[in-house]
């Protein structure tokens, strides 16, 4: 071949291989986006990832936050596929501007409170009382945000035990409101605090903590609620998650971070 021939070959095909090149095997080829109460981080990412192995070229894409939070964003028009929440409150206010559609909530898993002390428990707290003791650091979640709300029930319960002044005690030891329960986890690993109240499941994810169960006729069950939105960019891969999440295998998932059913 002259040269001017094969010089004419070779930039034709180098030319041909900067085009569109075939899709790389096993690439994901479908996105689906969840968005997620925090208290489920470990518990969904290892859900997501055994939804994977079962749908090739599906990725799941998390958001973690709390409820209020990820429910104001969908309200702005954030491109969800699913939604799971810490309580029922932010779903029903979705149901109500038709964003979910046919689709009603399913309530997949309960929880309970529980609290956490640093791992060398400097104040030395023993019992549920301690936490209304002078000068005790208390972290607690915001009011605004379902663990915050659930608290404040689970202290009023405490009132009619401890005495009616507890619940003002305890949130007068408060330093702190976190905008979610991972950042009142984080805080108390860190020894900002003496003490704070979270999920069961969130203490399951931190066993370096110490913690100091809370009886059950004092507690409170958070009952946790998925759907498919309305405007899913697939939603049959949508609706194949929620049921998988309702799936006993899912549930065994979420059973070993320390959930527990639906009931």
């Amino acid at each position: 071949m002259r040269p001017a021939l094969l010089l004419s070959a070779l930039l034709t095909a180098i030319l041909m291989g900067c085009g569109a090149s075939p899709k790389t095997p096993g690439r994901p080829t479908r996105t689906l986006t969840v968005f997620a109460a925090a208290s489920l981080t470990e518990a969904f990412n290892e859900i997501g990832t055994a939804f994977e192995a079962r749908h090739p070229g599906v990725h799941v894409m998390f958001s973690f936050a709390g409820s209020p939070m990820l429910r104001t964003q969908i309200e702005a028009g954030a491109p969800v596929d699913v939604f799971a929440s810490a309580n029922q409150a932010e779903m029903d206010t979705l149901v109500a501007a038709g964003m979910l559609g046919a689709n009603q909530p399913q309530v997949f898993l309960t929880n309970r409170l529980v609290v956490i002390l640093p791992s060398t428990n400097p104040a030395t707290v023993g019992q549920l009382q301690d936490l209304a003791g002078p000068g005790l650091k208390v972290i607690l979640a915001a009011e605004e945000v379902p663990i915050g709300r659930y608290t404040r029930q689970a202290l009023e319960n405490m009132n009619g035990v401890f005495g009616a002044a507890f619940k003002d005690q305890v949130l007068a030891n408060a330093v702190s409101y976190e905008d979610n329960v991972k950042q009142v986890v984080a805080k108390v690993q860190l020894g900002e605090a003496d003490a704070g109240i979270v999920y069961t499941s969130d203490a399951a994810a931190a066993p370096d903590l110490k913690t100091i169960e809370i009886p059950q006729d004092l507690n409170v069950i958070a009952r946790y609620p998925i759907a498919a939105l309305a405007d899913s960019q697939d939603p049959e891969l949508s609706a194949r998650f929620v049921a998988y999440v309702l799936s006993l295998e899912a549930q065994a998932i979420l059973r070993k971070w320390g959930f527990g059913p639906a009931d």
